[in-house]
């Protein structure tokens, strides 16, 4: 047999990996010593938010209704707008976001846990509080944009009058 033949088909390959002693092979790795903590790792891009209050499912009411809007016959025949009802308070979501019912049941209390929120805490609420930074944020930005404009005008002042001066 040629060595071509040999390297034509060559075996499977494998890889070494380093096994901690007292472990057999077809045993897994633990993802954590039992002595560590494991320590909340924040996303990019997102905030560390605080948790909004925690839904009763007894005190909730659901229901499944037709849908609406565009989409034809696939949305008006099929029930899956989800309409749920916190009845302390008695603020209804409706929600028809999706196609997928357990998709809209999730948007759903989302939202209701945000209005339930805002109805209990007011203006301390984690939604107000997230529109006032926001509304800070978008003044701020004006303003800086506000300055940078002055600024070019007056540039341009003083470029054109040096320009004037031979």
């Amino acid at each position: 047999m040629s060595t071509s033949g040999l390297f034509r088909f060559p075996a499977p390959l494998t890889r070494v990996c380093p096994v901690p002693w007292g472990l057999r092979l077809c045993e897994k790795l633990p993802l954590l010593s039992p002595g560590t903590v494991a320590t909340p790792v924040q996303a990019a891009g997102k905030k560390d938010r605080p948790t909004l209050l925690s839904l009763d499912e007894r005190e909730l009411e659901e229901q499944f209704v037709k849908g609406h809007g565009p989409g034809g016959q696939a949305t008006n025949k099929t029930s899956n707008c989800v309409v749920l009802r916190h009845v302390p308070s008695g603020i209804v979501v409706k929600c028809h976001q999706t196609r997928s019912v357990d998709q809209n049941r999730k948007l759903a209390r989302r939202i209701l846990q945000e209005k339930v929120d805002v109805f209990y805490n007011g203006e301390n609420s984690l939604v107000c509080r997230e529109k006032r930074e926001a509304e800070k944020r978008k003044q701020e930005r004006k303003k800086r944009a506000k300055e940078t404009l002055e600024k070019k005008k007056l540039l341009k002042e003083q470029w054109e009058s040096s320009k004037n001066v031979p």
